[in-house]
């Protein structure tokens, strides 16, 4: 492992083997939390299948106890227009709401980081369209991504996607971030802005790319907890991610379960993964 340039880590083969293994867990726990998520549960209750699932698979939590003040949940869960950091607990889900579930785990040192949005029962189609813009340019930005590009191909693949399906808002103050051997690290990962600026994409470089986008404006503020992230006009928002690196063969996708080998096939995108 070395770091190049503003203390971006640069992992071996070896060491990205190992991120697949935290990645892969993170991946199992959001598949859980995708078949439990239902009207009449609380966010606490997918907190505790959360941890149970991260530990029993011989990994510690990312998020419990992160930050200042301290995370106190090993999920962030944020409901309708909470975009991301929701702290669970006793509220409990309704039938028509949306939820972001970000997950983070560490195993043997290594992380993994991911989320998805789920919808609880039927929701407006405004809403699940909201969901699939998402989720769908964070896999334009993967199919940007090539070595020897820079990091802002990805933000601007990210950009270019939500902007030709309509008009949402993205999130600027929250972006994505180096991982390794720590949750966040260098570098930055804006979901817009000009391509060819930043940190070279080079083998041994892992990033989580995650879209933040609403359904109106940008702007948010902080709630009372002074961790959800909450839109200002009120508007509901969607949230993906996923940790990914790239190999001399195309993008894999860490978190992923079949590390991105589908969704990227799909897009004429080679896959990257071993």
């Amino acid at each position: 492992m070395g770091f190049r340039d503003r203390g971006v880590e640069i992992k071996t083969p070896a060491q990205i083997d190992s991120m697949r293994v935290a990645g892969l867990l993170v991946g199992e726990t959001l598949e859980l939390l995708r078949s439990s998520v239902r009207a009449g549960i609380s966010t606490g209750e997918l907190d505790a299948i959360a941890e149970d699932n991260i530990r029993s698979g011989g990994g510690v939590p990312s998020f419990l106890g992160y930050g200042h003040p301290p995370f106190p949940g090993s999920i962030c869960a944020s409901v309708n227009d909470e975009v991301v950091h929701g702290i669970p607990g006793e509220r409990v889900l309704a039938d028509g709401d949306v939820i972001s579930i970000d997950c983070g785990a560490i195993v043997d040192g290594w992380h993994g980081d991911a989320a998805i949005t789920l919808a609880v029962g039927e929701i407006p189609a405004e809403v699940q369209t909201l969901m699939d813009v998402t989720e769908g340019s964070m896999w334009a930005g993967f199919a940007a991504a090539r070595l020897g590009g820079r990091v802002t191909d990805i933000s601007h693949a990210v950009e270019s996607y939500v902007r030709a399906h309509g008009h949402y808002g993205i999130l600027e103050d929250y972006t994505g971030h180096g991982i390794g051997t720590a949750m966040h690290q260098p570098p930055n990962v804006p979901n817009y802005g000009r391509p060819g600026r930043g940190p070279k994409l080079e083998l041994g470089l892992a990033l989580a790319v995650e879209p933040m986008i609403t359904l109106g404006t940008k702007e948010t503020v902080v709630a009372d907890d002074d961790w959800t992230i909450v839109t200002e006009d009120g508007s509901w928002a969607a949230h993906f991610e996923h940790t990914f690196t790239l190999t001399p063969d195309g993008p894999w996708i860490l978190t992923a379960i079949d590390g991105g080998e589908e969704r990227l096939k799909a897009l004429g995108v080679p896959f990257g993964g071993r």
